[in-house]
Formats: structure tokens, C-alpha cells, sequence
């Protein structure tokens, strides 16, 4: 049974407030470089719609990101540019999408917000056509709402949030994966899950990689800036970046080797105040 697949791009930032741009559309591959040429994804082209969401620099905990959506190719799009430039954020996400299924619309275009939380997602829960009616209704009715599109990835983030999200990010990513499986073998889907998910409250980041066959999507993360200036003390972009930077993204931003890391299978990365660790997602399941 096929899903309705999202075979996207996307990058997560956290750290000092820069402009986005350099991320977005500067670095040497780029998202929007990526949204034209992406060696490691699922497609090589992803031009159906883009997202942006930030927190603005300065924002107190609990504030509420911006978002910005839009159904045009991301190297297409003026206003992205515009924006990206314009504002400073220590926290973003952006995300490029290649539909295959779900229709092209803005509902459609990640990242996904609820309160003070981001979530997008690059990957399809397979047999969602069958499962969509058992995992929707296991949505928490007061949630429902809020669930504008109609992707897979929505549902999911929805999930999550039903079972505590707000309180236990990783448990409850852990509890909406396992339903996801669930659901799907009760209706013959042999591996139901598959994808990379970042999810912010605003001040930590989590990136997961799982799939239920054990083939995810691929991600990275940087090494911790000061290791990467010693390797490349001559490196002039480096001097843009703060001390605390860290790169979540589909692809390495660029070819240096050692400055971006691949995530192992069955892993959630958290980036904090703290740095960068790995921990066990699911392990057990694959």
C-alpha cells in the first residue's frame, strides 16, 4: 500500500541570532539550492511550496513563532528572500516540499505550528489512505481543530501533541511512531513509518531519524562550531557564526569534511544550551 508521500528538504537552526539567509539561500548548498538539486533525497527537484518559521530574537519562553508559507518553487520566491535577509532569529525552521499525494496548498506546507511549537517532517506514513481515519480520530478532540491540511506529517505532529509533546517531546514522538506502526499492521502495512522530524518549543531542538524498515531519509547535524575553526582556521564564512551554532539539515550545507555529521538510524539529536547529544529513538523497534 503506498502513503502520500512528502519527499522534502529541510534545516533547523539554533544558536545566536543571524539572518536566515545565510542558511537558506547563501550557504554553498543551500535549501534553495537544495529545492533545485537534492543528490540525497527522495526527489531531486522539490518546488511544490516551502515554509519559514522563526522565533523572533529576544522572545521570552513560551512565545509564539512566526510563519510564513507559501506555494511557490522556494527559488522562485522574492518574498523569501526579502524576509530572510530582513529578520534575525536564534531559532528557525525551514522546510521545501515535493508533494506526492497530499494537494499543493499553504495548509500543506510545513513547518506546522501549534502554540509554541514547530514541527515538519520529511517522509510519508505509508498506507495513510487506509490508516487516516483511525489516526485522526486518535487525535485529542480539543487539538482536531487545528489540523488545517491534509498531510500525513500534520496528523503526526497532532499526535504527538495528544500524548504530551508539551511535557515529554521524545516519549510522546516515541507513543505517536508506535500507533503509526500499530494502526498500519492492523491494516497490512508492513513498515508504516518513515522519516526525519525536527520539533522545537522555542528553546531546545530535538531531530529525530527513524524509519520502521531501518532506511531512513537522511540527516545531518554540524559539528560544534570551535572543533570546525580549528579544522578550517582560514574558513572566512565561518567568522558569521557564533560559538553556539548548530545546523540541523536534510543534506550537508557544504563539502568541507567533518563539519556536518550524519545522524545514526533510530536517533533523536538534542540541541540545547548544553550542545548537541544523541539518544536511542526506537532502537529497539528496528
Amino acid at each position: 500500500m503506498k502513503g502520500v508521500a512528502e519527499m522534502c528538504r529541510w534545516l533547523a537552526y539554533r544558536g545566536e541570532p543571524l539572518h536566515p539567509s545565510r542558511l537558506i539561500l547563501d550557504a554553498q548548498h543551500s535549501l534553495v539550492a537544495q529545492s533545485l538539486n537534492s543528490p540525497l533525497g527522495a526527489e531531486t527537484v522539490n518546488g511544490d511550496g516551502f515554509g519559514f518559521g522563526w522565533y523572533p530574537t529576544g522572545a521570552v519562553a513560551g512565545s509564539i513563532p512566526a510563519v510564513f508559507h507559501s506555494i511557490e518553487p522556494a527559488w522562485h520566491d522574492e518574498n523569501l528572500r526579502e524576509l530572510t535577509r530582513a529578520v534575525e532569529s536564534p531559532l528557525f525552521f525551514s522546510h521545501v516540499r515535493a508533494a506526492a499525494g497530499p494537494p499543493i496548498q499553504q495548509t500543506n506546507c510545513h513547518p506546522f505550528r501549534y502554540e509554541n511549537w514547530l514541527f515538519m517532517h520529511n517522509g510519508a506514513l505509508a498506507g495513510f489512505s487506509e490508516t487516516k481515519r483511525d489516526l485522526t480520530f486518535a487525535i485529542d478532540p480539543s487539538l482536531y481543530p487545528h489540523v488545517h491540511g491534509t498531510t500525513d506529517s500534520e496528523v503526526l505532529f497532532h499526535l504527538a501533541l495528544t500524548f504530551g509533546l508539551h511535557d515529554d517531546p521524545v516519549g510522546a514522538m516515541t507513543k505517536a511512531v508506535q500507533l503509526v506502526e500499530s494502526v498500519g499492521h492492523d491494516h497490512g502495512v508492513r513498515f508504516a513509518m518513515q522519516g526525519t522530524i525536527a520539533v522545537s518549543d522555542g528553546s531546545t531542538l530535538w531531530a529525530f531519524r527513524y524509519s520502521s524498515e531501518g532506511r531512513s531519509r537522511s540527516l545531518f547535524h554540524s559539528a560544534d562550531v570551535p572543533s570546525i575553526r580549528e579544522m578550517y582556521p582560514d574558513a572566512e564564512n565561518l567568522r558569521n557564526f557564533g560559538v553556539s551554532a548548530q545546523v540541523v539539515v536534510s543534506e550537508p550545507l557544504v563539502d568541507l569534511p567533518g563539519v556536518f555529521l550524519e545522524v545514526p538510524e533510530s536517533t533523536v539529536v538534542v540541541l540545547d544550551d548544553a550542545g548537541y547529544r544523541h539518544e536511542p529513538f526506537m532502537a529497539s523497534a528496528v
